[in-house]
């Protein structure tokens, strides 16, 4: 075999073992023994048309050169892919990995065999590597270019589009045009040119895995997608052509197809001479076999087609490889031919179970490098929670807390919505919410997926490890005697697989019947209300009214009932924060009720909806709105009520510890400083509502008049305070992330903006290290989670703004995304997750540099809040902490410490990405309640369930009245899509979210409701970038 040149790579330089990358072998077989002999040079040309040579053995099997191939690409799923060349009579044909190789490729030197892909299985996300998924985006550019894939316009335009965005990035119509001008990926492709850029624009911070997986998600949908025609002719001779495929053999006329056979269907295939033949298995009507006869051009063509239907049937039919046939003692009858390798199931329990090193690859054609694995980093981690009341130990159920992750991102994937799936064994994480065990959606759809596990006592269940890759995050909860554990308990953020026992609740909505709506159901009531979109906007002022009604009611009810009965908050400070909300409170109760009874005349269920006169909602409104004015001089107090509490826990630890424990309450989802700016924000959401309104009214409505009068009274309060909240929101954002932090007191100083917060790998002796970053406008903290027993992030150093100069640095050191930030005293070297998080840490970083160019001079010195350390970040203290992780989720355990595992901050570290300040204040715009339809892939029900969205993060209710959610699903790092055809969903506005392995199907009840939660999932599903975001809203106060 010859020898290729070794380039140290990103992995080898930081001490990473190479992958074997042979593809075709079990776990734990040894190669093929190399047949000893004259070496033979073979030329492959890859799929990103590059030409390597191989020597191998003039007697070795074709698995030989298949496997070498495998090996140079590191290509860990090689099964998927084969090796076709052109025979002696010019017919192309794939290579045999059983037969020798100079058998088949008589004349090597004037031969180049193609590396392409031969199986395309039914669905993408089965592809478990990021590196196959970007090989079957290459077949698909090339299949493009040959004109093999066909489509209509808009999706060829939509192909290429995402083709550009993996190799170019985000849209700049410069770059664009003079792009496409050089890569022609279709003929005639000027025509399209426009309609490739309209979409291309669409894709704003898509990473090339991202894109991979959406151009792989469109075009598995078309007729043509894997297709290889050959050309035949029926009985009665009409010209047709045949094609294989997972499902069964295909028959085409033109690029129509017009039959097709399921494998399930036929009974045997065979071939006489050029004639190709398939026995079907007698229909269940008739007691006689039907067998259909093909004509081919000649028997080699005949012989080649029945090959690879034989290799198609098992590949996607069989558990595991076709035994060979026992030699005939005397003579031969039929070919002797059988597949050889791996079936798809053997594949992919093979990559489930990681019996393989991860490495890092290069994309040829993208200016956006792509990465694998840098090093051995904690996993992404689903921190969906949810909470349920005790249950009797007869309903007790043990939920499955591992399962394989196969879908990217978001996405996504690889990141996000997608993100890369090379992440190891995730470390377990959850909270104590008071005095409950907290459990996962994901839970719940286990439980849905078997029932029957769930009736077993808990003792039985057996638990299992986390695979590698999978994003979920197990709840797990166990007392000193090893028993489950339901009150008092908190939970472990890092238990061995050895120590863990699922927990012992699953949610309600699963179990209650009453919570299952039927689709006539759905039906009537559908057909029952009105269909404007007017209605459905007066709707959601109801359905918003309700939520922000119990928020308020956090403050009134349960806030103030919790501390009337503890001595810890001086009276002052009582007065200022309830009398200024009590108020608050009592108007918008009667504001809901008036919406409410508005809603109930235009729904017909009076009879004054006949006269047409209560089909509005710009009056009541206005009314409100103006009434609302009085009660400002409560609005304007918002900002010392924040002030004056965290003060107060600041010079009280009684206090302190009053309010973190509220915060542990089920009833306070968000923390408590959030509910305190609620009203303020609760304005812009009336502005919103009452401009979308005016939007959909012509002039000539009945109530256009009164709804652009009341947008004009909302727009004129959000004016007058859009700076005080702006203020506040960096203030309680600060005092939040301060909570987070440990190792530093000072945080929180006049004039320290935050900026943005996320997850990079910084560059140490011992490689890449996963560590929190948090920017600020004139300082940079970076930090360690796994040490504390309460989820905290350690302070480990922190770099100035002042003077502090960044340079791209992935030439020198091999890393791609990486960047050195050089300070006046210290200079670090960090790496992100994608292309676009880099940009996005750029961005910022320059900006907050500038700024504090032009401030007064360097940051005052952080005050540590323990004795500092000595020693340097990057020695062996921090290096060692993930082996620590044990040890310290053990004491976690023993000290039952409060836990904040379900932050943005925990989220960002789990999912490898980052949040910045802009991201916040657009998510406080982007805020929406009502009911939904849940459905798990699984499952075969709906659930009816009351869904609040809001801080990046979906909390579910069985009704508007619950108190608390009963789960929560933070969606940072999840793809938002539509169903596809082959789901099955067959419903009228359905949207899908999907974060690996994990799917959920939501269906709204009407095409207005469905657009608004797209719209603000969206805004959490895809972080928006810095220059959309000052359009979208006033410039940031930095």
């Amino acid at each position: 075999m010859g020898e290729t040149e070794q380039r140290p790579t990103a992995g080898s330089r930081l001490g990473a073992q190479e992958n074997a990358g042979i593809s075709t072998l079990e776990h734990g077989q040894k190669p093929p023994m190399t047949p000893p002999g004259k070496l033979v040079s073979i030329k492959i040309q890859m799929l990103d048309d590059t030409q390597e040579t191989f020597d191998v053995p003039q007697r070795a099997p074709g698995k030989v050169l298949h496997d070498a191939v495998c090996n140079h690409l590191n290509l860990v799923e090689g099964d998927y892919f084969g090796l076709e060349f052109p025979d002696h009579k010019k017919m192309m044909v794939w290579l045999d990995l059983l037969k020798p190789v100079m058998k088949q490729i008589r004349r090597p030197k004037h031969v180049v065999v193609k590396f392409v892909v031969k199986f395309f299985p039914p669905d993408h996300a089965q592809l478990q590597e990021e590196l196959t998924r970007y090989l079957f985006a290459l077949q698909v550019k090339q299949d493009l270019a040959q004109g093999r894939l066909t489509c209509n316009d808009t999706s060829t335009a939509l192909l290429i589009s995402h083709i550009v965005q993996s190799e170019i990035g985000d849209f700049d119509e410069t770059i664009d045009r003079e792009h496409l001008a050089k890569n022609k990926y279709i003929p005639q492709q000027e025509a399209l040119e426009d309609k490739i850029m309209e979409f291309h624009r669409n894709h704003m911070g898509q990473t090339p895995a991202e894109s991979d997986f959406q151009l792989l998600e469109i075009a598995r949908r078309l007729e043509m997608y894997g297709i290889r025609l050959h050309p035949a002719k029926d009985r009665e001779g009409t010209k047709i052509n045949l094609a294989v495929a997972n499902t069964g053999i295909l028959v085409f006329q033109g690029h129509t197809k017009i039959n097709a056979f399921n494998w399930a269907k036929v009974r045997k295939l065979s071939f006489k001479r050029k004639r190709f033949l398939i026995k079907l298995r007698p229909d269940v009507n008739s007691s006689f076999q039907d067998t259909l006869e093909f004509l081919m051009a000649s028997r080699d063509f005949c012989k080649s087609f029945w090959k690879i239907c034989v290799e198609h049937h098992a590949f996607f039919r069989l558990f595991e490889e076709p035994k060979p046939k026992p030699k005939p003692v005397l003579f031969s009858r039929g070919s002797s031919f059988r597949f050889s390798g791996r079936t798809q199931k053997q594949v992919l329990d093979y990559v489930k179970e990681g019996g393989h090193k991860k490495v890092q690859f290069e994309r040829k054609h993208s200016k956006i490098h792509s990465i694998r694995s840098l090093t051995a980093q904690p996993s992404e981690q689903h921190t969906e929670s949810s909470s349920f009341a005790h249950g009797g130990d007869n309903d007790a159920a043990a939920v499955q807390s591992c399962r394989q992750g196969k879908e990217l991102k978001a996405s996504t994937e690889d990141t996000g919505q997608h993100k890369s799936p090379s992440l190891k064994k995730s470390p377990k994480e959850g909270r104590k919410v008071d005095g409950a065990v907290v459990s996962t959606v994901e839970e719940e759809e286990e439980a849905a997926k078997d029932k029957m596990q769930q009736n077993r006592p808990q003792s039985q269940q057996p638990s299992t490890g986390s695979l590698t890759g999978s994003p979920h995050l197990s709840e797990l909860s166990i007392n000193s005697q090893g028993g489950p554990s339901v009150a008092n308990m908190s939970l472990s953020p890092n238990l061995s697989p050895d120590a863990k026992q699922s927990s012992p609740l699953i949610s309600p909505l699963l179990n209650d019947p009453s919570c299952i709506r039927t689709d006539e159901e759905e039906e009537v009531k559908r057909k029952r209300f009105p269909t404007e979109k007017a209605y459905f906007i007066a709707k959601e002022v109801a359905t918003t009214e309700r939520t922000y009604l119990k928020d308020l009611e956090v403050i009134t009810s349960w806030f103030q009932s919790a501390v009337s009965k503890e001595d810890c908050m001086p009276e002052t400070l009582k007065n200022l924060i309830f009398s200024n909300f009590e108020p608050l409170h009592k108007f918008h109760t009667g504001f809901l009720k008036e919406i409410e009874q508005r809603l109930a005349l235009w729904e017909g269920r009076s009879n004054a909806h006949i006269k047409g006169d209560y089909q509005r909602i710009g009056d009541v409104m206005l009314k409100n709105i103006q009434s609302m004015k009085q009660l400002t001089v409560h609005l304007w107090k918002h900002d010392e009520i924040l002030i004056e509490l965290e003060n107060g826990i600041k010079n009280s630890r009684k206090l302190e510890t009053f309010c973190r424990d509220f915060e542990l309450q089920k009833v306070c989802y968000l923390p408590l400083n959030t509910f305190l700016l609620r009203p303020l924000h609760r304005l812009m959401h009336y502005k919103q509502i009452m401009e979308r309104l005016c939007k959909y009214y012509p002039p000539s409505h009945i109530d256009f008049r009164d709804s652009r009068a009341a947008l004009a009274e909302v727009s004129e309060m959000v004016v007058q305070l859009h700076g005080n909240m702006i203020k506040m929101e960096n203030f309680q954002k600060l005092h939040e992330l301060k909570k987070d932090l440990i190792g530093i007191d000072n945080l929180v100083i006049p004039g320290r903006e935050f900026i943005r917060l996320g997850s990079l790998s910084k560059l140490s002796g011992k490689g890449l290290q996963q560590r929190m970053f948090f920017l600020f406008n004139d300082i940079l903290l970076y930090t360690s989670r796994g040490l504390t027993a309460s989820n905290q992030f350690k302070v480990h150093g922190h770099l100035p703004l002042y003077g502090m100069t960044i340079e791209e640095s992935e030439e020198e050191w091999g890393v791609p995304h990486c960047l050195t930030l050089r300070g006046q005293h210290q200079s670090i070297v960090v790496a992100a997750s994608t292309r676009s998080e880099m940009d996005k840490w750029t961005e910022d970083l320059q900006m907050a540099i500038d700024l504090s160019e032009k401030s007064s001079g360097p940051a005052p010195e952080l005050l540590a809040s323990s004795p500092p350390d000595n020693k340097s970040p990057d020695e062996t203290t921090v290096d060692q902490e993930s082996e620590d992780d044990l040890s310290a989720s053990r004491t976690s355990l023993e000290r039952q410490s409060p836990h904040r595992g379900n932050t943005t901050v925990h989220v960002c570290w789990h999912r490898n990405t980052s949040v910045s300040m802009i991201d916040f204040s657009i998510a406080v715009e982007h805020q929406l309640s009502g009911n939904l339809l849940r459905k798990f892939k699984n499952s075969n029900g709906w659930q009816k369930l009351w869904v609040v969205f809001t801080n990046f993060c979906m909390f579910f209710y069985k009704s508007h009245q619950d108190n608390h959610p009963l789960a929560s699903l933070p969606l940072l790092g999840y793809s938002l899509t539509i169903p596809s055809e082959a789901e099955n969903i067959h419903k009228d506005y359905v949207f899908k979210l999907h974060f690996k392995s994990h799917v959920y199907y939501f269906r709204a009840e009407s095409e207005y409701t469905f657009e608004r939660w797209m719209e603000v999932i969206r805004s959490a599903t895809s972080s928006a970038s810095r220059a959309r975001a000052l359009s979208h809203k006033e410039p940031h106060a930095y």
